[in-house]
């Protein structure tokens, strides 16, 4: 009896050939794979809010005192120092890193970057 005549598919199949011929799809980009000159300009996201607890005392005590300063004299000043405080922080870290609040350059900076070393577009 002879043996049954199969679809060359099927031989192809059960040796393993199939996987030779599928390959990956060849990925052309619809543009050149480099940095653009610049960037979008966005606003940058306020920061964390502060010296909130020392505002809600001072206004705690206003409410209580019917909004009389002299009476509260010490949450005032706690409330201006803390102002202070932060503010001069601010200012320190912003020269001393220049970066935004959430610790990434801003998009002017990045312009300024890409202005300065700018993307090569052709080989010498």
């Amino acid at each position: 009896m002879a043996a049954p005549a199969y679809p060359a598919w099927v031989s192809r199949w059960v040796s393993g050939q199939w996987r030779l011929k599928k390959r990956p799809p060849a990925i052309r980009p619809t543009r050149p794979l480099a940095l653009a000159d610049k960037v979008a300009n966005r606003k940058e996201q306020a920061g964390e809010a502060t010296c909130v607890t020392e505002m809600s005392v001072m206004m705690a005590c206003w409410k209580q005192n019917d909004f009389s300063d002299t009476a509260c004299a010490k949450e005032i000043r706690l409330f201006y120092d803390c102002v202070a405080k932060a503010e001069r922080e601010r200012k320190d870290q912003q020269g001393e890193h220049a970066l935004s609040p959430r610790g990434n350059l801003t998009s002017a900076q990045v312009n300024k970057l890409l202005r300065r070393f700018p993307q090569l577009t052709r080989y010498v």
